[in-house]
């Protein structure tokens, strides 16, 4: 079977999110699409899945038209798709799950839980997908999660199977196992497209990988025939280094040093238990886990977002527990936060207002009431040059920006000041090959000046390449406290699935 998008044109309000876009996938076949955020590469699945329709151009199976008005259409061509954010009730069992919407029935009407429990056997044993029909969702782990949605989609009979974005939230020994995973169900006849921004998986398990470029296809290739400098210029346009340059670190005292901390949710769930560590003077401490472990409470906690049931922080020496964000902006800290544009910026004030966001009360820019706003133009100009944020006028809109540039307004706001500490978390969630490359050359930048830097990173890549140190997290505690020059991105994912649970402390 052989699935063709020909000319697709999507528009929205004010952009083209896909803009003649052509690619085919055959079973028995794995196409990943690779693109930088905004690139199109969702819009085009949501085509292929019948959540949009095109405003130009057609789809296409086995060479004849076919047109779908909702995803129950693509499903029933023989689509399928695993979505990042996964589609299951928690507190339902696997069977319950994979049945959802397509119940078998006794007599009465009622669920057959036997045949539903045989049904999830009868497909999880075919490929090799180990699933206990009578499990609970919100016991398993994520890699097992995600199989029960495969499941669901091969139990409809799905002959194309699209993942999004599917390795974001495993662990590299669940990433291994999710490709054997993919390996099967290509052996069995069913084609895969693969979205990804992650190069090296892409080239590792796709047969044909197809980029797009600002909602345009502009390269399709093989593995075997290119590189990862090569697809990130595609993606970028230009030419990226991929690998962090810096040098060995020189720590010097301590400058944040988090003692007991613990963080507890309003229904009594401790989600942060009695974290401890030290981040020196010029040096880079990562934090590595699978999203949920805790590792956003315990930036909150750092940052004076949320308060802690017990425990202590403290900055060069002065405990700031009971301060206020603004406190510990003014003591020396900096914090780029996790959703740049619910907590980082203002999304509809201009780029001028949020460059001096944090810093309005400075003298520099306020007299009492009144804003000094020919020296905060002035300042923001200063720093659109100096962080190279593309924009025509800094008085528009931060929404104007793109995802990279929005984010380089925030480490522009954090960064260009006199700081100590710099908590930076998911610092390039969502933003451009290029873009990360300059986050990155800025935070080395700013540990070679002395600032001390604690960096959460759910990409292990990122983590190991920009940390001089590396704290796991799991389950709330950090289990190990490791030199990244010495220890593999597989034992690292050992101590992130909680396989070797010893805390450690620094």
């Amino acid at each position: 079977m052989r699935f063709e998008l020909r000319g697709i044109t999507k528009r929205f309000p004010g952009i083209v999110a896909n803009d003649d876009v052509s690619l085919s996938i055959s079973t028995g076949e794995v196409l990943a699409l690779i693109g930088e955020n905004g690139a199109g590469k969702s819009t085009l699945m949501n085509v292929l899945y019948g959540i949009y329709r095109p405003d130009e151009g057609e789809l296409m199976v086995d060479g004849k038209p076919i047109h779908f008005s909702s995803p129950a259409d693509a499903i029933a061509a023989g689509i399928g798709m695993v979505h990042q954010h996964f589609m299951l009730v928690p507190v339902m069992t696997v069977a319950e799950n994979v049945v959802l919407g397509v119940e078998p029935t006794g007599r009465l009407g009622s669920l057959d839980i036997a045949e539903a429990r045989r049904m999830v056997r009868e497909v999880s044993d075919k490929y090799k997908l180990e699933l206990d029909p009578d499990a609970v969702i919100e016991d398993l782990p994520v890699g097992v999660r995600q199989r029960v949605e495969i499941v669901k989609v091969l139990m409809r009979d799905a002959q194309i199977v699209v993942f999004d974005e599917p390795t974001a939230v495993l662990t590299p020994s669940e990433i291994l196992e999710f490709f054997e995973i993919v390996r099967t169900l290509v052996g069995a006849g069913r084609g895969v497209i693969f979205i990804t921004h992650k190069l090296k998986e892409a080239l590792t398990i796709a047969d044909r990988i197809n980029v797009l470029r600002r909602g345009k296809v502009v390269g399709e290739t093989a593995p075997s025939a290119t590189n990862e400098d090569e697809i990130a210029e595609m993606m970028v346009g230009r030419a990226v280094q991929l690998v962090v340059d810096k040098h060995s670190a020189k720590p010097g005292d301590v400058m944040l040093a988090v003692r007991d901390l613990t963080v507890v949710e309003p229904d009594g769930r401790t989600v942060v238990d009695g974290v401890s560590f030290e981040v020196r003077r010029g040096e880079i401490v990562g934090v590595a886990g699978v999203q949920g472990n805790g590792q956003t409470e315990l930036v909150e906690a750092i940052a004076g977002l949320r308060r802690a049931a017990g425990g202590s922080v403290t900055l060069a020496g002065r405990d700031i527990t009971g301060d206020s964000p603004r406190e510990r902006h003014v003591a020396g800290m900096a914090h780029i936060p996790e959703d740049r544009q619910k907590q980082g910026l203002v999304v509809d004030m201009s780029i001028v207002e949020n460059l001096v966001l944090t810093r309005y009360h400075d003298p520099e820019f306020s007299s009492g009431v009144r804003m000094n706003w020919a020296g905060a133009k002035e300042k923001a100009a200063a720093m659109v040059a100096a962080y190279d944020i593309r924009t025509t006028d800094p008085s528009q809109a931060a929404s104007t920006l793109s995802g990279g540039n929005q984010q380089k307004v925030i480490v522009a706001r954090e960064l260009s000041r006199d700081i100590k500490v710099a908590v930076a978390a998911q610092p390039t969630r969502g933003i451009d090959v290029g873009s990360i490359e300059y986050v990155h050359a800025q935070m080395v930048k700013e540990r070679d000046n002395g600032v001390a830097m604690l960096v959460v990173s759910t990409e292990l890549d990122e983590v190991m390449a920009l940390s001089d140190r590396v704290l796991v997290m799991y389950r709330g505690k950090i289990v190990a406290d490791l030199d990244p020059r010495t220890v593999s991105h597989m034992d690292v994912g050992l101590y992130m699935a909680g396989s070797r649970p010893t805390a450690v402390s620094s």
